[in-house]
């Protein structure tokens, strides 16, 4: 299975891929026109009234700054979970001692739904930008521990007999040895931090903010805009998309994969 996928060419790929979108979107519109019959509404959600939406807010600049604000909000969450998920994860891949000690209650917490605590970090930080901030930072840090740690364990460990007996400093061992090294799984922590992240965000944004995509679809709901609510879902996962590409072209190419 895995061989026959690598076998297959780059125009290939592509043209199986815009085959599923077209597919997918035969089905939305085949969906739409099944549900008409009981909810009359259903039609403002085909594809043609939803890229109507679309075109129009994008043009009107309508989503510019609900786009920017939720962007911003991604970034800083992951700029706080690789402020704590790296170094953290770099001691507990370090020491089996301090691994054992904190395995438990790291699996214990990473199995709690980031959204359960909403209601704690409305309490604490009050509502705005903050517990935001908090949700999704807690939502990505895992992923970015975890894979970290996976790769201080696969660290080649005749590279640091090496630095040691060149008598590199643990500065110097980390910065050209271990951050090299781990760097590739750093980036796969990422990426998948951007999935979880990009999910949650939009619940998190519906705890009286006033701008961010969760807010507008909330807005577009309260309008009764179902059409604009519908463009906005698809522009949710053509953002999303978009970012994992990214991450998915770092991966790539740091680490020459194809």
């Amino acid at each position: 299975m895995a061989s026959s996928v690598k076998t297959l060419g780059r125009g290939a790929r592509w043209s199986l891929g815009l085959s599923g979108l077209a597919l997918l979107v035969a089905l939305w519109w085949a969906g739409t026109l099944w549900l008409q019959a009981d909810v009359p509404l259903a039609a403002t959600l085909a594809p043609d009234q939803t890229l109507a939406s679309l075109w129009q807010l994008l043009t009107d600049h309508q989503l510019t700054e609900h786009i920017l604000v939720s962007l911003r909000r991604v970034l800083v969450g992951l700029l706080i979970a690789l402020a704590v998920g790296v170094p953290l994860g770099l001691a507990v891949g370090a020491s089996r001692h301090v691994e054992a000690g904190t395995g438990m209650a790291f699996q214990f917490l990473r199995m709690i739904s980031p959204l359960s605590w909403m209601p704690i970090a409305v309490m604490v930080l009050g509502v705005g930008d903050a517990p935001i901030y908090f949700l999704l930072a807690f939502a990505a840090v895992w992923p970015i521990l975890l894979n970290t740690v996976a790769g201080v364990h696969q660290l080649d460990k005749r590279w640091m007999m090496l630095g040691k007996s060149l008598s590199a400093t643990r500065w110097e061992l980390l910065r050209s040895i271990v951050l090299p090294g781990v760097l590739g799984h750093i980036l796969t922590g990422i990426r998948l931090a951007i999935g979880i992240v990009w999910i949650v965000l939009v619940p998190c944004e519906m705890l009286g903010v006033s701008a961010g995509l969760g807010y507008f679809i909330l807005d577009t709901r309260d309008r009764l805009a179902y059409s604009e609510l519908m463009a906005v879902i698809l522009l949710i996962g053509a953002l999303g998309f978009a970012l994992d590409a990214t991450a998915r072209a770092l991966h790539r190419r740091w680490t020459h994969s194809a």
